[in-house]
């Protein structure tokens, strides 16, 4: 039974959903001891370690040129910035607002394809981005009061970040990459990046102990966890399927804002998640069929 469940790529993005969803908590707790620079350099930091223990490749194995290295550099600067919003988005609004928002990404990926392929959507297509849409703008208005917009604004565009990314693995795709040097850079970027990030804010790094530790050691594990996952469960399973069932950390992040930190978001809240749940598993759909 374990084998089965071991080759079945819906198995594997269930777990994706938890482990994300998971990291998800950890960042939100670590949030009172670091800054969003720091989050997003631990995380990343904690699961390139993880993954290079893992992989273990040679030099020759990470070298790539011409349109693959443009492509890995695309990937990479979106996903590291995606990661950038989204880690300040989680860590200043409600855990199921920031995670819902951040799924965006499906329907922004949807109008890329049709911008940059020049491809009209079908009905059912440009039905799922506005549906989408609309469900953004519900849950915008009832839980983000005026102090907030800005960390909704990230969310958001943390979405539109995470879409060019995936619109880059979708071209890297194309020329055969493994998915773990896909993962390799983008990781290597984001690590880099935040590095950068904390030399130039303007106070001290936060100090490690034995307590902020196992947050960012969780937090680490989690992204590691995430990644790792989601390319075994879109090696393995059918596209649509996969891609329905990552809405599934909505539904994990709003039982741990619920538990944890006792979140209470209004009805309408939820009606909006279900829209834009609704209009990615369509989404979805629709893109499997073609």
């Amino acid at each position: 039974m374990f084998s089965r469940l071991r080759d079945s790529g819906p198995f594997w993005m269930v777990v994706s959903c938890f482990s994300f969803s998971t990291m998800g908590v950890f960042v939100k707790l670590g949030s009172s001891s670091f800054t969003t620079a720091e989050l997003m350099f631990y995380r990343a930091l904690i699961a390139i370690l993880i993954l290079l223990a893992i992989v273990r490749p040679n030099r020759q194995a990470l070298h790539v040129t011409g349109p693959i290295l443009r492509r890995h550099f695309l990937r990479s600067m979106c996903g590291a910035i995606s990661m950038m919003m989204g880690t300040y988005a989680m860590a200043h609004l409600p855990l199921p607002t920031a995670v819902t928002l951040q799924n965006t990404a499906p329907l922004f990926l949807m109008l890329m394809i049709t911008l940059l392929h020049r491809t009209l959507p079908q009905r059912m297509q440009a039905f799922s981005i506005a549906l989408g849409f609309c469900g953004v703008v519900l849950l915008l208005r009832p839980t983000l009061s005026s102090d907030s917009w800005f960390a909704g604004a990230m969310g958001l565009l943390a979405g539109l970040f995470t879409a060019g990314s995936m619109f880059n693995i979708r071209e890297l795709g194309k020329y055969g990459e493994p998915e773990w040097r896909t993962v390799f850079y983008f990781l290597l970027t984001s690590t880099v990046m935040s590095g950068i990030w904390i030399l130039v804010q303007p106070y001290a790094m936060a100090p490690l102990n034995w307590t902020n530790f196992g947050l960012v050691l969780a937090m680490g594990i989690g992204a590691s966890a995430g990644q790792m996952t989601i390319t075994r469960a879109y090696s393995k399973g059918k596209s649509m399927v996969v891609a329905s069932l990552s809405y599934l950390i909505v539904a994990f992040t709003s039982f741990y804002g619920m538990l944890i930190w006792n979140d209470k978001l209004p009805p309408l809240s939820y009606v909006a998640m279900a829209l834009i749940a609704g209009a990615g598993i369509l989404s979805a759909l629709r893109s499997g069929r073609n």
